[in-house]
């Protein structure tokens, strides 16, 4: 790949410098002295091996902020798991049209707060600097992030850890509409969003969670329903429904379920409820979770929510923080 630039005196002995040998990431590993921790960007010592990553830095302008106070958990890719990517890839991103997508891939290696080995194996997930979570699994003794193997763990850093992967881990740069236009489940819903006119909404940088009733759960409503409430004198009407179905910020499913109600962009609560396996929003079962999407997360139920159908409950509630259950 080519990539083998000089890097400026600056970034001499910048990111992730490891010893060459791999390691287990349940092996036992020497503690560094106190007098060698450094920063994450200045742990970096010869080896040598994470040139494609420290460039990929610098033109996403992260180096300084890698510098940072913290702490950040690196998951770092070496050279030979950039050189995995297709063909030319690296090299369209570091161009500086592609700096918003540089930056959303490298900091989604970024885990707040310090999270060593002996932690990462006990989750299933861990939330990015970038938005979405990577998903966490063990595997016959090996851990991997999404898609990506842990090969060495726990570098200590005066700011934080880094893990060693064997892969670049690329988030979805799909929109929610993108995402649910690729799905297609979803045709209703989205020929309700454009002529509800909240297409751009749902593109924007939210982020949003969207409870997503499929064209199947469109059908379930009274016939006609679909085809007057897409008309333009009900827009306002469709407005409200569609942005019953949106709560802001990012609420993965592990979230939801320890949720009573939860705001939505429409300004009223809907009530969430859980047990015994089953998880309803609004009186709709929830049949799939934590879709992400580049603004988001989708999860899909199974009947549109009508905003006050459910009467004196929650839904008729002005927005207020998302409320634990009590049981």
């Amino acid at each position: 790949m080519i990539l083998s630039t000089v890097l400026s005196s600056a970034l001499a002995g910048a990111l992730l410098a490891v010893p060459a040998s791999q390691q287990a990431p349940t092996a036992q590993q020497k503690s560094p002295s106190i007098s060698s921790i450094k920063s994450i960007p200045a742990t970096a010592v010869a080896a040598g091996d994470f040139n494609t990553l420290v460039t990929a830095l610098q033109a996403a302008e992260l180096v300084s902020v890698l510098e940072g106070e913290g702490p950040f958990t690196v998951f770092a890719p070496t050279d030979a798991a950039f050189a995995k990517l297709p063909a030319g890839t690296v090299e369209t991103l570091l161009k500086p049209e592609n700096r918003d997508r540089l930056v959303q891939i490298l900091t989604y290696h970024v885990v707040p707060g310090k999270v060593l080995a002996r932690d990462v194996v006990k989750i299933k997930n861990a939330g990015t600097v970038a938005g979405p979570r990577a998903k966490v699994k063990v595997d016959g003794g090996k851990v991997f992030i999404d898609q990506a193997q842990v090969v060495k763990t726990d570098i200590a850093c005066s700011n934080g850890v880094i893990h060693v992967i064997d892969e670049v881990i690329i988030p979805t740069d799909k929109t929610i509409p993108q995402v649910a236009t690729e799905a297609g489940t979803f045709n209703t819903l989205l020929a309700a969003v454009k002529a509800a006119g909240l297409v751009d909404v749902l593109s924007s940088k939210g982020p949003f969670t969207v409870f997503a009733p499929t064209d199947e759960a469109f059908a379930k409503l009274p016939k006609g329903t679909v085809e007057s409430l897409l008309k333009p004198e009900n827009q306002k009407k469709l407005v409200e429904i569609l942005t019953y179905h949106v709560v802001p910020g990012r609420v993965y499913s592990d979230q939801v379920v320890e949720l009573s109600e939860a705001p939505t962009v429409l300004g009223r609560n809907v009530p969430v409820a859980a047990a015994k396996g089953r998880v309803t929003v609004g009186g709709a079962d929830v049949v799939a979770v934590d879709i992400d999407a580049a603004n988001g997360v989708i999860h899909v139920i199974d009947e549109v929510m009508i905003p006050g159908a459910e009467t004196g409950s929650a839904a008729d509630a002005p927005a207020k923080p998302a409320k634990r259950k009590s049981y």
